[in-house]
């Protein structure tokens, strides 16, 4: 690899989901105080108030701890994403662990889930990462995608100033080049 890519995080991608979940806390603190007003919705479950509060409760509890996971990313004056002969430096979630080295990883796959794309970072020791997590909720996140994906490690471009396709063909091509690197160098 010859130069440093650097890719912004999207302020204006991070604002709307901010918003978007400052709307479900709202409608959270409605369900909460109003939740005797569904004591005649046509599901059974639904017509206990304690039911329609916990909902409520979880609305709120829910989304406005991504919003505040989300409200530090306006402020991270970071790259989202670096690339470079190291490895790539991820900076554009919550549960991001910063460099993941080329010499760590061993494939990268892509996994869709609903409309959501992401890239699947393949790594030798997840340990290693899972390790690096900065809180214990961090570490928890990455074992939960460590069980449902095989690699605690994930990239997508949702907080990102571009597109998934080029993301993804950009990742793949470098990840190749410093593999080609690695086995010149054996």
């Amino acid at each position: 690899m010859r130069e440093i890519i650097e890719i912004p995080l999207s302020k204006k991608k991070i604002y709307l989901k901010i918003l978007g979940c400052l709307l479900f806390v709202v409608a959270g603190i409605w369900l909460f105080f109003n939740a005797s007003l569904y004591l005649d919705f046509p599901l059974k479950l639904f017509r206990n108030p304690m039911v329609i509060e916990g909902v409520g409760i979880l609305s709120i509890l829910f989304f406005g701890t991504i919003a505040i996971l989300h409200s530090k990313k306006i402020f991270d004056k970071n790259a989202g994403l670096i690339i470079d002969s190291s490895g790539i430096t991820d900076n554009s979630s919550a549960t991001s662990v910063g460099l993941i080295e080329w010499n760590d990883i061993f494939d990268i796959k892509t996994k869709k889930i609903m409309s959501t794309k992401f890239l699947l970072i393949n790594i030798k020791n997840p340990e290693k990462y899972i390790g690096k997590a900065k809180s214990a909720t961090k570490a928890k996140l990455m074992r939960s995608n460590m069980k449902m994906y095989g690699t605690p490690l994930s990239i997508t471009s949702n907080n990102l100033k571009y597109d998934f396709e080029k993301l993804e063909q950009l990742i793949q091509t470098e990840f190749k080049q410093n593999k080609k690197v690695r086995e010149q160098r054996v």
